[in-house]
């Protein structure tokens, strides 16, 4: 007779403990970063966009579920949240959309053929936003980059509370 073991399932909890705890100046940098990305020169909507398909694209979970409540906080439809991973054959993105998406993936895709920002794609992005506009929605594939390491090295708790992601 084989003896078997049960083992009770261990709690979810993330790598790290809280690193705004760890290191309180990160609170001041996202703070910061928060402000230069919610200036108004581009909608809340499109920066939602954009970090959501870079959560996507690195393939973290927190980030996409983050991005989604964001994305969902700032009116995005559940049509247009589910089409980003899709986005260019989805109807629902407008032509400024489209260009930040691509402005994202750009920027989040390794590129074998060299610049991963091409002249035309800048072209096509600052065909639709102002120079404060694109600095802006510079400063938000910034912010989501910042935070990608923290992301997949700390692996905070999905979809619960700041107060629950990360382990005591």
């Amino acid at each position: 007779m084989t003896e078997t073991t049960t083992t009770e399932p261990q709690p979810l909890q993330s790598r790290l403990p809280n690193p705004a705890v760890l290191v309180p100046e990160l609170g001041e940098i996202g703070g910061a970063l928060f402000r230069a990305t919610g200036n108004g020169s581009v909608p809340a909507a499109t920066i939602s966009l954009v970090q959501l398909r870079a959560g996507q694209i690195v393939g973290n979970t927190y980030l996409t579920v983050l991005h989604t409540g964001n994305l969902r906080r700032a009116g995005g439809s559940e049509e247009r949240i589910t089409a980003v991973a899709s986005w260019r054959n989805a109807p629902c993105f407008s032509p400024a959309e489209r260009a930040a998406l691509a402005l994202a993936e750009a920027v989040f895709t390794p590129s074998p053929h060299g610049e991963r920002v091409p002249d035309e794609l800048y072209a096509q992005a600052s065909a639709h936003y102002d120079d404060k506009a694109l600095a802006t929605l510079v400063m938000a594939l910034s912010q989501i980059g910042f935070f990608i390491p923290l992301a997949l090295v700390g692996k905070p708790l999905p979809g619960v509370s700041p107060a629950e992601q990360w382990r005591n």
